[in-house]
């Protein structure tokens, strides 16, 4: 977390140049740079909730206020992956590129300069989020989330960045992010997850084995 909140608070343009895959603590040190620029073929998400827990370094906070409550709830809750196209359109990333990352990156960060651009943090965006919609989700999800905490803790976290301010969501995210590291369904979740992976594995065959 001073991580991001030091990107945050430079005085100088802090921009973030994204390639390959930019998932969880990644995109949110991102979240935390006054800019983002990708290639093309990068994609970016927020899959926590793939392993039972929620973006505990600020995304929950700081994604709402870049792409609004609704798209930030559904990319969070569903762990979904966001092509850098995507992205741009969403507000997630400012801008994309083809070519060299860091070349492409330069050249974004010389515009921003000759057009005056400031330091924009995240964390002082707002967003308009009416409590019909947080209610609304959460109708939406009840079957396909029945069982599961992750889900609505995320929802939580995002109502929280909606009604308090930015400090007092993230400390109520990192509350929510504790209580769900604790649960047994989380371990339950990520033992899944993990298992998932290994089964295809058999001990003492080649990997080149048909």
């Amino acid at each position: 977390m001073d991580i991001n909140k030091a990107l945050e608070d430079c005085s100088k343009l802090v921009i973030a140049a994204i390639h390959g895959t930019a998932l969880g603590g990644g995109l949110e040190v991102a979240l935390s740079c006054h800019y983002r620029f990708a290639v093309a073929s990068a994609k970016v998400g927020l899959p926590e909730v793939k392993l039972g827990l929620l973006p505990g370094a600020g995304g929950t906070q700081r994604l709402p206020r870049l792409v609004g409550a609704e798209a930030a709830l559904d990319i969070m809750v569903s762990g979904r992956f966001l092509g850098a196209q995507e992205a741009l359109k969403l507000g997630a990333v400012d801008a994309i590129g083809e070519g060299d990352l860091l070349d492409g990156a330069k050249e974004y960060a010389n515009k921003l300069i000759a057009e005056g651009a400031e330091a924009r943090r995240v964390r002082d965006l707002t967003f308009d989020a009416p409590a019909e919609l947080f209610e609304g989700f959460r109708k939406s999800i009840a079957r396909k989330a029945r069982g599961f905490l992750a889900p609505w803790k995320i929802i939580d976290c995002v109502e929280a960045a909606a009604n308090m301010d930015f400090d007092a969501g993230l400390k109520r995210e990192g509350e929510l992010f504790l209580e769900l590291y604790k649960s047994p369904e989380t371990r339950a979740q990520q033992h899944v997850f993990f298992a998932e992976r290994q089964v295809g594995k058999i001990p003492d065959v080649p990997k080149d084995t048909p």
